[in-house]
């Protein structure tokens, strides 16, 4: 069975109603991003950083899996598929695809302070004074800027073993994400799905460019490879 590997950016759950957290100014949701997207953010305001993601969080509960992400878990019935993605909601796992990584960490999860190994599922407000069995605070699951990407080894490492490389709304401009495309085996297929596709075919040998929506771009996906 040939193995699909899937990277997959904001563009996928953007369907779902989910927002971006960059805005076209550079804010996230209205707050500069070293208030709510860094360590020396969380050290100087953690009130504000704990509510941004708790917003965050309450809106992911309220949404759904669109059909790209169902598209998704339809391609495991012929392939092999592995999902690594940027996102930090839970939607790839609640259409059921089987194996999906996280690069940027998960909004429904925590982890203690004082060891990121300890981590938690977490659905409700976390707020100041909320501790792990330790007795340290708790802190969103999320890889910050100027933090290691602790499954990026993983990802290298799952792309390299790719018979076919699909992208889906990523601008392929966020490192290391998008360094990930160097891995891939010379003259692997690649189809990249994106509304406004930020590559060209000279950028990548074998390069199939699907110029939509994640939905209806896994949709033609779905025909070019059955």
């Amino acid at each position: 069975m040939k193995k699909i590997v899937i990277l997959t950016g904001a563009g996928i759950s953007a369907e779902s109603g989910i927002n971006t957290f960059r805005d076209a100014d550079g804010l996230w949701e209205g707050h500069d991003v070293m208030e709510v997207a860094t360590p020396q953010g969380f050290a100087n305001n953690p009130e504000l950083l704990l509510e941004f993601y708790n917003q965050r969080r309450k809106q992911l509960l309220k949404v759904q899996p669109n059909l790209a992400h169902l598209n998704l878990k339809t391609l495991e019935h012929n392939f092999h598929v592995e999902i690594i993605t940027q996102n930090v909601d839970d939607l790839h796992e609640r259409a059921k695809s089987k194996n999906v990584t996280h690069l940027h960490g998960e909004l429904l999860k925590v982890r203690s302070t004082i060891d990121e190994n300890l981590i938690l599922d977490w659905k409700k407000d976390l707020v100041l004074g909320d501790l792990c069995k330790n007795g340290s605070q708790l802190r969103p699951h999320i890889v910050w800027f100027g933090e290691m990407v602790p499954m990026l080894d993983k990802a290298i490492e799952i792309t390299k073993t790719a018979d076919i490389l699909v992208i889906i709304g990523t601008s392929m401009q966020v490192y290391p994400a998008a360094s990930l495309v160097n891995y891939i085996k010379p003259n692997t297929p690649i189809y990249f799905i994106d509304p406004k596709p930020s590559v060209s075919k000279n950028d990548f040998n074998n390069l199939s460019i699907i110029e939509n929506v994640a939905s209806t771009g896994t949709n033609q996906l779905l025909e070019l490879l059955s």
